[in-house]
């Protein structure tokens, strides 16, 4: 059965709503000291980063002291971080309030026990981003995690709600309805989803009956291959520095389409030798906070042991914690 929330909404709320190269091989072999080069004095403050991890056992395949640790010890070689790590199985599951008010970045990764996260705490956590208290960089798997799906589904509510408002609808019902199973695929021949259909009447009302994204895609293999990361906006400040096309060595593949928003940036896209294709690095502005999702990091390859990726993730840090939207 498809659960449904249902709310009514006239346009004033809508409104309010609405504003609220070369191919490096090779890199799996490196080990990472330091390759950041640093701002210079005095052009960027600290920014706090809080790396949360699920730590799963199957980390261990890859990274002596999980992977999450793993990004934070290299973040704290650059002096321009503050950074903390916590865990799923911290107090308060890492997530505890005086935390999170001294927290500029959130690094997600999650996977086998994302449904430990409520979506209370989700919402928490957006509306911290929509604030511009804080932004969330969600990792791999974790488009599947309570941060990224609440962030994702209210980015949906406000794209809506501005596209009513510029379509100068007086009087809007609104029916959400969630994805049919949590932590399922979706078919590759299912319509895409964020999906809104529009029925108007006479009287001056709107019915509005918005299907939340899945935030998941119909195609995965987790046989290692590696992909072709090919980066979109080398002006961007998270690719500042990387290279027009890099190796990973070992990866999992994602296929498109990818069931989120359409963001307002895509800067990184992975393609492999069989064809398939993802937008691997994308920004979504949320109030006056952002979410970047990275694709890479499946728990078993030492992904954030090389460079690249590492220095995509500082920037991301530094750019999304010194530059609200």
């Amino acid at each position: 059965m498809r659960l449904m929330t249902t709310r009514r909404i006239f346009l004033s709320t809508a409104a309010t709503a609405a504003m609220g190269g070369t191919l490096a091989g090779g890199v799996g072999a490196l080990e990472v000291t330091s390759s950041e080069a640093e701002p210079e004095a005095g052009a960027h403050p600290t920014v706090r980063v809080l790396v949360w991890d699920e730590r799963q056992p199957a980390q261990k395949q890859a990274y002596d002291n999980f992977l999450g640790n793993a990004i934070a010890d290299h973040l704290r070689t650059i002096k321009s971080f503050s950074v903390k790590s916590v865990s799923l199985d911290d107090p308060s599951q890492g997530l505890a309030d005086e935390v999170l008010d001294a927290t500029d970045v959130l690094i997600w990764w999650g996977h086998a026990r994302q449904a430990e996260i409520t979506p209370e705490v989700g919402k928490k956590i957006v509306a911290k981003i929509k604030a511009g208290t804080l932004s969330l960089i969600a990792l791999h798997s974790a488009h599947w995690s309570t941060p990224f799906v609440e962030a994702m589904y209210e980015r949906t509510r406000m794209d809506v709600a501005s596209k009513l408002h510029r379509a100068g609808q007086e009087k809007v019902e609104i029916e959400e309805v969630l994805p049919p199973q949590r932590y399922t695929l979706p078919k590759a021949d299912a319509a895409l989803t964020p999906r809104v259909t529009l029925k108007k009447f006479p009287q001056g009302l709107t019915k509005a009956r918005v299907e939340l994204p899945y935030c998941c895609f119909p195609s995965y293999r987790t046989d290692g291959k590696p992909s072709d990361v090919r980066v979109l906006n080398a002006a961007h400040p998270i690719t500042e520095g990387v290279p027009a096309r890099f190796e990973i060595p070992n990866t999992e593949m994602y296929g498109e389409p990818f069931h989120v928003p359409e963001p307002d940036e895509v800067l990184l896209e992975e393609r492999w030798e069989s064809g398939e294709w993802f937008r691997s690095g994308m920004v979504w502005k949320l109030g006056k906070g952002r979410v970047f999702y990275f694709r890479p990091g499946h728990e078993t390859y030492p992904i954030f042991r090389q460079p690249l990726p590492l220095k995509i993730l500082a920037n991301a840090a530094r750019w999304l914690g010194s530059h609200p939207a």
